[in-house]
């Protein structure tokens, strides 16, 4: 069995997730820890979210220009979520803003990945490039980062085996 998501994990964390998936525990794994979805449904919702994750973590980096939901990201194909710079000349001035859009799949998803999710998009405002600077940023702003983003690629695979509903 391909598991697309779980590239790159080594084969005991891989035959032990098979091992899960052919007994159909996948899926109730997963609602067990994480029942529900989250609140942040509409673009606006989401916005309102990621500006009030941005002032806990990173008091002075500028606010995010543009925040939403894309169902054009494909998770797997691109990226869970895309952070985009963007500098203009406005008047003789070089004016910079950012945005934020997450992959439209996320939008009926647990609160928790939701959060990784925006966690690692705002490490992008001040870390560019995927750095230990950047991971340490990541942590720093959720202390499950890590552990967040594999359940995530659990919950992707689980849906792609048609556990989940969209």
């Amino acid at each position: 069995m391909e598991l697309t998501y779980l590239q790159g994990y080594d084969d005991e964390t891989l035959d032990g997730v098979r091992r899960l998936v052919e007994r159909g525990g996948l899926a109730p794994y997963l609602a067990a820890k994480y029942p529900g979805c989250h609140p942040h449904t509409t673009n606006t919702l989401l916005r309102g979210y990621v500006e009030e994750l941005r002032r806990r973590h990173l008091k002075t980096a500028p606010a995010v220009a543009r925040v939403e939901y894309d169902e054009r990201l494909v998770a797997g194909e691109a990226a869970l979520g895309l952070h985009t710079f963007e500098s203009r000349v406005h008047g003789g001035r070089l004016r910079a803003s950012s945005g934020i859009r997450i992959a439209g799949v996320f939008r009926r998803a647990p609160l928790e990945f939701l959060r990784m999710i925006v966690v690692h998009e705002l490490a992008h405002l001040r870390e560019r490039e995927h750095t230990k600077a950047f991971w340490r940023l990541c942590v720093a702003m959720e202390a499950d980062y890590h552990q967040l983003e594999f359940d995530v690629r659990l919950w992707l695979t689980a849906r792609e085996l048609g556990e989940f509903q969209s």
